[in-house]
């Protein structure tokens, strides 16, 4: 009985010491098998690890807990502790953000990236600090394609009259009005359904998209623009950080740097298997075709779409523009 007490005791004074253990809720709106659903799972087991358990991650993927337009205020309210998404939802918090919409800006993934790690990338981090959120890293996906079930987007005029599900962005909806289509938002979960009931003609994604999400069964084109650059941004609630050890906030810094490193790889890795499953879908479905602009036609798309740059300019900014500019090579 002593010893049982003794025992009882010693415990009690264990769990009293314990280091204690905190849960992140991990919520991001595409699948498990896409470069940032592998990324969200690469993170988890990183932090775990480096942590030795003190933080679990639970992974809430394909808009399970929040869609992206909801992810934001989930976190104020304490619903949510860290998230994933896409730049465009940021833009109203940040409107500096919308500089990685802007269509035609970035010449290839390394531009992208030397933007991010520069004056424009700590910039917009600060900004988007000073609203509550804590922002680690960004994440890609890759530079956007167009596809359509009413007509294929070779052309500008292709895009007259035609109906583009887009996600919350002035930018992206000023694009696709400089060309005469018309653009609704729409979360990213309810995408497929409103192209396969025609609620909508057309779309915009990269090919991890496209692919996960069996867009390619809903839509008879895909034409390969390259158009825009979809990206991410890795955020955690700034409310939680700041009640977390600073050990803790070193090893999310480290997961989060290197999730990083394994989602980007990834997602060029992956940008040619996509390429090479739907060219396989394209020769034994004759209902659907992949499409190549090439440089003379991908400028005329450039003309017709850059043209909303100045109207950006005030909310942007000239100094991080000439900051893009700066790391052109």
């Amino acid at each position: 009985m002593f010893l049982k007490l003794i025992s009882y005791i010693l415990f009690s004074v264990s769990l009293l010491f314990a280091a204690p253990t905190y849960t992140i809720r991990f919520s991001h709106v595409v699948a498990p098998s896409t470069p940032k659903g592998k990324a969200a799972l690469y993170f988890k087991k990183r932090l775990e690890k480096l942590t030795d358990g003190k933080v679990r991650v639970i992974v809430y993927p394909n808009s399970k807990l929040f869609n992206d337009s909801e992810v934001l205020k989930a976190m104020k309210e304490g619903k949510v502790e860290m998230a994933v998404p896409s730049l465009s939802k940021l833009t109203s918090l940040v409107p500096q953000v919308q500089i990685f919409d802007l269509p035609f800006l970035f010449d290839d993934m390394s531009h992208v990236h030397r933007v991010m790690s520069g004056e424009v990338g700590k910039t917009i981090k600060k900004l988007i600090t000073k609203k509550g959120y804590i922002a680690l890293n960004f994440w890609d996906n890759g530079f956007k394609q167009l596809s359509s079930s009413k007509r294929a987007l070779f052309t500008p005029s292709d895009a007259k009259n035609q109906h583009f599900r887009i996600m919350n962005s002035k930018v992206l909806k000023a694009q696709f009005n400089a060309v005469g289509a018309k653009a609704t938002v729409l979360p990213f979960s309810k995408v497929y359904e409103a192209l396969k009931s025609r609620k909508v003609d057309a779309a915009e994604n990269p090919l991890s998209n496209f692919y996960s999400k069996k867009f390619y069964k809903v839509q008879s084109s895909l034409v390969l623009s390259s158009h825009g650059y979809l990206g991410y941004m890795l955020i955690i609630s700034k409310s939680f950080w700041d009640k977390l050890p600073k050990k803790i906030q070193k090893d999310i810094k480290i997961a989060s740097d290197d999730a990083t490193t394994y989602e980007r790889k990834l997602a060029k890795n992956m940008e040619s298997v996509y390429l090479s499953k739907l060219e396989a879908y394209a020769k034994t479905h004759p209902n659907f075709h992949i499409l190549k602009l090439n440089k003379n036609e991908r400028d005329v798309w450039k003309r017709d779409m850059s043209i909303i740059y100045p109207k950006f300019y005030p909310q942007i900014g000239l100094n991080l523009i000439d900051e893009v500019e700066k790391e052109r090579r």
